[in-house]
This record gives C-alpha cells, sequence and structure tokens, in this order.
C-alpha cells in the first residue's frame, strides 16, 4: 500500500529516499469496515484522509432527511474538509465509508509537525489542493451545464467502475436525479452502445 505515497511522494517532490521512508514512518494507515462514519455532519473535522483502498462517500442531510452526495472517494485521492482547519467550523458533510477501506489518516498537529521536517511536504500537499482544486472547478462548471444524461455519460467516461460500486439511490443524488431517472438513461445509454 505504501507504494502508492511513494509515487506521489516521486510525483510532487525531489526528497531522497531516507526522507521519504521517515515520512512514510511517521504516517498512519488504517483500516476500516464498510459503513464505518469517519465524520458526521455537525463535527468538527479533526483528522484528513488519503485512500489507499476501498470508496468512501461525502453527503449532507437536509432538514427535510433527504440526503445529497456531493463525492466519491476512492484509491489515490485525497478526503479533506478544507475548513478543518478552522476549529470552531462544522461540517456540513458526512464522510462515511462505501467498503473495506484502507486509508493514511492524518492530523492538524502532525501535519504541521510534519511540514516542518519536511518543507517539500508543505508544497506536495499545496499541489495536490490545487490539482483537486481546478478539478472540482470544471466539474462544477460542466455538471451545471451539462443533462443528467450528459452527466452519466461523463461519469460513465471518467470514472467507469464507480458505477459498479456505488448504490444506485447514492448515484443518482452525485449526478443531480432521481433513481428512476437514471435507471432509464442506464438502459438508454446501454442501447445505445449495443448498437
Amino acid at each position: 500500500m505504501k507504494d502508492i505515497l511513494l509515487k506521489y511522494l516521486d510525483q510532487y517532490t525531489s526528497l531522497h529516499e531516507q526522507q521519504k521512508q521517515e515520512i512514510l514512518d511517521e504516517l498512519q494507515i488504517a483500516a476500516y469496515k464498510k459503513g464505518t462514519v469517519l465524520l458526521r455532519q455537525g463535527e468538527i473535522p479533526a483528522k484528513c484522509y488519503f485512500v489507499l483502498q476501498g470508496c468512501v462517500r461525502q453527503y449532507s442531510i437536509h432538514p427535510d432527511g433527504k440526503e445529497a452526495t456531493s463525492q466519491f472517494y476512492t484509491e489515490e485521492q485525497a478526503i479533506a474538509i478544507f475548513h478543518s482547519h478552522k476549529q470552531d467550523k462544522a461540517s456540513e458533510y458526512t464522510i462515511q465509508c462505501l467498503e473495506d477501506s484502507v486509508l493514511v489518516v492524518g492530523d492538524l498537529a502532525l501535519e504541521m509537525d510534519m511540514y516542518k521536517k519536511h518543507d517539500q511536504l508543505a508544497l506536495m500537499t499545496r499541489k495536490m489542493i490545487e490539482e483537486r482544486f481546478g478539478q472540482m472547478q470544471a466539474e462544477y462548471a460542466a455538471f451545471i451545464a451539462s443533462t443528467p444524461e450528459e452527466r452519466f455519460k461523463s461519469l460513465l467516461h471518467k470514472q467507469p467502475r464507480l458505477i459498479e460500486r456505488v448504490p444506485q439511490h447514492q448515484l443518482a443524488s452525485y449526478l443531480g436525479m432521481t433513481p428512476e431517472s437514471l435507471s432509464r438513461i442506464k438502459k438508454r445509454v446501454q442501447q445505445e452502445s449495443g448498437k
């Protein structure tokens, strides 16, 4: 599992082998069972995660009780609630494992300590956040400008395995449609691709 982390360290830093090993030795890796809630809506975030294996869902519950899925995280993706560094700010999301998952677990104190020891680690984190922020902006712009069918086709193109890993009602929520609409769209897309 640590080979995934080494790949990121190699991609974003020029650390020596000894420095990389020191970082890997300090990181906490934990296994979580399917259904484990990592953070509940309303709690103050204290940890961040990096998915080595598994699938994690981010969602919020509206006052009417309806769930709205805002993100799925799979292998090689970081999970961070960006206002977590503000200790007075409660999370607007619940984060839950949809599969048995293996995650790198970070906390603010450890993160700050590691940044002091390894300045390139702070640079790597900043680069990853900038890349993810750019991706999220592009995804949001595409989402609001596209039809439900276009959203499904985009997901099918970008993350085809997600469709098999996630319950249909959660996938529908993520795509901004009802489960019934998603079912119709999936059927139509399958028929088109079978021609």
